[in-house]
């Protein structure tokens, strides 16, 4: 590796662009490990989150080896017309399609397991989601990063012309993704209200990736993020702000439930 590009101002400034942005882009990905996590053994939850980090960087990086072909991902590959309206599917959006439409369900019926089941596992004590292979954990976390980070990735293409930065921005962001990912996980067990708001945010996200995939969008930017997802992330924000309140006031005995 060439070590004289970090020799130029641009390239540090590329560089904590890249950063900065899969560190904003990644905290549905976290939300998604914390949820998926939860349905292993306590004692291998801790092992689970990690591995499927390792994992996640493993597919991210296998995806930045490709980043020149990522870029071409928007070309059509096939078309599908319905009546007045038709659409060509790249790679791109065939993967999107497929990883939005899974959140989509994965967030509703979990919304929906946990709503019905809460007064039951209050009740018993026992947990009300079926329980999953660490194996099977660590595979999903990683096959969804793809979904999750084909944007970041395709983004990071049009940042920097040295792979090495964009690798570089990559580590350091999954590092600190494992630094703190337990604490997030924890966060949103213990408190049922910051799950279900995770669960809706999850599901949001997936409902925004079917419909970019299929062509439905404004195609207005708000910064470098789509207005659509800076819409969700706006409203995620003023709802976790009014749940961490209620968490606060409920500790002082503020709201008793």
């Amino acid at each position: 590796m060439d070590l004289s590009i970090f020799a130029s101002p641009e390239s540090w400034a590329t560089l904590t662009t890249l950063l900065f942005l899969e560190l904003a882009l990644g905290v549905d990905n976290l939300v998604f490990i914390s949820i998926t996590s939860e349905r292993l053994p306590k004692d291998k939850q801790h092992l689970g989150r990690r591995l499927g980090l390792v994992g996640a960087l493993a597919t991210r990086i296998v995806l930045l080896l490709f980043a020149s072909a990522l870029v071409h991902m928007t070309a059509p590959l096939f078309t599908l017309s319905l009546g007045p309206l038709a659409h060509g599917f790249s790679v791109r959006d065939v993967v999107l399609l497929i990883g939005g439409g899974y959140l989509v369900y994965k967030g509703v019926s979990e919304i929906r397991e946990t709503s019905a089941d809460a007064g039951e596992r209050q009740a018993s004590g026992a947990s009300p989601h079926k329980g999953i292979g660490l194996a099977q954990a660590v595979v999903t976390i990683a096959a969804m990063d793809v979904v999750f980070s084909i944007d970041s990735v395709i983004t990071a293409v049009g940042l920097a012309d040295q792979l090495a930065i964009i690798v570089i921005a990559v580590i350091v962001a999954i590092l600190l993704m494992m630094l703190f990912v337990d604490q997030i996980s924890r966060f949103v067990t213990e408190n049922p209200g910051i799950k279900l708001l995770a669960l809706v945010f999850m599901t949001a996200i997936g409902a925004l990736l079917v419909a970019e995939s299929i062509g439905l969008g404004t195609g207005v930017e708000v910064g470098s993020i789509d207005l659509e997802k800076a819409v969700v992330y706006a409203g995620l924000a003023v709802a976790m702000v009014v749940e961490l309140a209620k968490i606060r006031s409920r500790k002082n005995g503020g709201i008793r439930e």
